[in-house]
């Protein structure tokens, strides 16, 4: 296209090419518009200084705003989605969303804005009513559906969900694994979920589980990042802090604990439950130990105490004599979390209940069960008309399932957990978040038909490690070196002998150098010497957190800005936990825009051949997208895929994984890495003005391509030294192909 200007003088003729620019709209390609708008408004240009350097000694001209393009992002997105799927997707209906009438109860989130955390914790142990906190929108779905839960899913139907339940005492709706698996497999940002939670749920308590010295990550972080990340997270909304150690280890806490008692937040610390105290012959986790590690937590400030039973085994008369036993003992409220694989956890609550447990947790009923919590609606109609009444409407709560219902079956790819109850918990001890990932996890490593066996290194590895608690990060470790032996054929009997000449998973090495905390009763020593080796005398016996150096924000700010303009300080914490992850989420988001508001079918499956889908992508901005069907493959592998966008066809070019398995693929430059120097245009290599190992400088010219005539400079983006070139002189080379490498 050529576009030309005339006007009074120069000045009034850039004006005008520049409008007309700005009116050409060229959708799915890159162009030069953007470049030839910032040379008509060069203040050097408007005044005819041009000269035949112009260009390379102006680099601001290549400052390019390639403009939003959202909806091309968006069918990029779906075309990459149906080129993988092929088979298609059901339709589904509408969820049925419970209805709102406009008369939520207050809750207590105000109580703790208004008087504190204290209040709060004075007020539950005044109640008789036995309270609730509902898992739905974190611990079930992590537990059935591998924590694949949408923000779009939640916030759909949150109007409705804290008025019916605006009397619960909770919502634990954020920390564990939502945090990294929202920017590893959902494209979308943890913390927008939170406040897009708490604008829809003013009066409910927003929940979190921090993993202590953890945060949300598996290792141990810096004090500075844990505190940093409890103060964002209490400013974003958070009332709830549920902090656990792995190994129980109260030191793993203090931090964490600390830092939300600073920021007025209710701190729930936790003693998480393994074992069995109704069984003489375990004699390490008894009675008397969770007793006193409660009046530890206690006695450092907590306001409430969490039973956390991981892994279900909690038995019903195990609940009634522990809770029993610490209401006797402690003098702050208690708050009882299991997951109900066995089936027995309805009768764990309700004895708890009789027992004096002041809060439980509990998912909607079309969300619980198996893995995932017992069902709020079964403990709230087994209560009714009973000094525990919850107060909660069961009439009511059936629009809670109903909703969540039709929302499971958009996540019916990832709902591949337990279908009936196990007791065989009581055997394995797999926490049930683990037990829903493990089997996938044993498949993806070609160990699908020793599964069994896996559950049983499982049990050996416990047993060998001294019968640990077992909780995320800990919890993986056990799986990882369950998995490691049989992969290995180790067993207890020859895995010091045999593991002599083997690298261990990293979990195991971060668990035996103390990077994980200390277990209660030590480490097996001969174990712990086969794992670490030569790094036996690095292991630690205190707080990593006091022996790491604090990390310096201001260099990971700048380290950001390799891969994103300006990073805010939500995305530098998630950087410092998950540096590979953050970077890649922020890469997509350059690829294919804000996706979070596509609807989850479209999301995890496209759409069918001649369905129509409605996406809203920003106010007032709507795109109705019929997908017409697949194209043909070119010789790069990449297939067109055909739309109509709007009501005007639109076709979008995607690679085809399958057609291209026998194509030879040249590599590409990383565009965020620039070390990695790539062909702005398509052509033919001219020549190549340095060699191996020479040492270039910032701008000067390292590769001439030619194309059309047209005789273009590839430069140094940096200084360095060449430490690859990957063509030769006469080399056709495509448009971002990989031609130097800098070391």
């Amino acid at each position: 296209m050529k576009i030309t200007a005339s006007g009074r003088n120069f000045n009034s003729t850039c004006d005008k090419a520049a409008r007309a620019l700005n009116e050409v709209h060229v959708r799915g390609v890159k162009t030069n518009i953007s470049f030839v708008t910032n040379i008509l408004n060069n203040p050097v240009f408007r005044e005819g200084k041009c000269h035949t350097k112009f260009i390379d000694e102006t680099p601001e001209l290549f400052d390019i705003n390639y403009g939003l393009d959202r909806a091309t992002k968006v069918l990029k997105y779906i075309a990459n989605i149906v080129v993988k799927e092929r088979e298609g997707h059901k339709f589904y209906e509408k969820p049925r969303f419970p209805p709102v009438t406009g008369q939520r109860p207050e809750g207590l989130k105000p109580m703790l804005d208004r008087e504190g955390p204290e209040a709060v914790a004075k007020w539950v142990l005044d109640q008789k009513k036995l309270l609730i906190t509902d898992t739905t929108t974190r611990d079930a779905h992590q537990s059935l559906l591998s924590t694949r839960l949408r923000t779009r899913d939640i916030i759909k139907g949150m109007d409705g969900i804290s008025e019916i339940l605006g009397d619960a005492f909770s919502f634990e709706c954020w920390g564990g694994a939502t945090f990294d698996v929202a920017y590893r497999f959902l494209r979308e940002s943890p913390w927008e979920r939170l406040d897009l939670i708490r604008e829809k749920a003013p009066n409910v308590l927003l929940q979190m589980l921090l993993r202590g010295a953890n945060a949300v990550g598996y290792t141990n972080y810096p004090d500075n990042v844990i505190r940093e990340f409890v103060k964002e997270s209490a400013k974003s909304g958070i009332d709830v802090f549920r902090i656990f150690d792995s190994l129980n280890w109260i030191p793993g806490m203090e931090i964490a604990m600390d830092e939300v008692l600073k920021q007025g937040k209710i701190c729930e610390a936790s003693i998480c439950y393994t074992g069995d105290i109704l069984d003489p012959k375990r004699d390490k986790y008894t009675l008397e130990y969770y007793i006193n590690m409660a009046k530890e937590l206690e006695k450092r400030g907590a306001h409430m105490l969490a039973i956390k039973d991981m892994s279900g085994l909690l038995k019903p008369y195990a609940a009634k004599k522990l809770v029993s036993a610490l209401k006797q003992e402690i003098g702050i409220p208690v708050h009882l979390h299991t997951h109900d694989t066995t089936g027995n956890q309805v009768a764990a609550l309700l004895l708890a209940a009789e027992a004096g447990v002041d809060i439980v947790d509990c998912a909607i009923s079309s969300m619980a069960g198996l893995t995932s919590q017992p069902s709020l609606n079964a403990v709230v109609s087994a209560l009714q008309g009973t000094e525990r009444d919850t107060g909660l409407d069961p009439e009511r709560l059936q629009y809670l399932t109903d909703y969540w219902e039709d929302i499971r079956k958009r996540y019916d790819s990832f709902d591949n957990g337990l279908k009936y109850s196990t007791t065989d918990i009581y055997r394995y001890e797999i926490p049930g978040g683990q037990y829903t990932n493990l089997k996938p996890q044993v498949e993806s490593l070609g160990l699908g038909t020793r599964f069994a066996e896996v559950k049983e290194n499982y049990r050996k590895v416990n047993e060998m490690l001294g019968d640990i608690v077992k909780v995320t990060p800990s919890s993986k470790m056990v799986g990882d070196l369950a998995i490691f032996m049989t992969q290995n054929n180790l067993t207890p009997e020859n895995i010091v002998e045999k593991g002599a000449s083997l690298s261990f998973p990293d979990s195991s090495i971060s668990f035996f150098s103390g990077m994980m905390g200390q277990p209660a009763w030590g480490f097996p020593e001969d174990l712990k010497k086969v794992v670490l080796k030569d790094k036996y005398d690095e292991a630690i016996s205190v707080r990593p957190g006091s022996l790491l150096p604090p990390v310096d924000f201001d260099a990971i700010r700048e380290e950001m800005k390799e891969f994103t303009e300006d990073p805010n300080w939500r995305d530098i914490l998630g950087y410092v936990m998950y540096p590979q992850v953050v970077r890649d989420y922020m890469k997509q988001q350059k690829e294919y825009g804000y996706i979070m508001l596509l609807g989850s079918h479209v999301f995890f499956h496209g759409l069918a051949v001649g369905e129509t889908n409605i996406v809203e992508i920003a106010d007032g901005k709507t795109l109705v997208i019929k997908y017409l069907g697949l194209g043909d493959v070119d010789k790069d592998g990449m297939r067109t895929v055909s739309f109509e966008l709007n009501g005007v066809r639109r076709d979008v070019t995607v690679p085809d994984e399958e057609a291209q398995k026998t194509i030879v693929k040249v590599p590409l430059a990383d565009e965020d890495d620039p070390k990695q120097i790539g062909a702005s245009i398509p052509g033919a290599v001219s020549k190549i003005s340095v060699k191996k190992g020479d040492k270039v400088t910032k701008g000067q010219t390292l590769i001439t391509v030619e194309a059309m005539k047209m005789e273009t400079a590839v430069t140094a983006p940096e200084d360095g030294v060449i430490k690859e070139i990957h063509v030769e002189e006469g080399s056709a080379v495509k448009g971002g192909q990989l031609l130097i490498t800098l070391a």
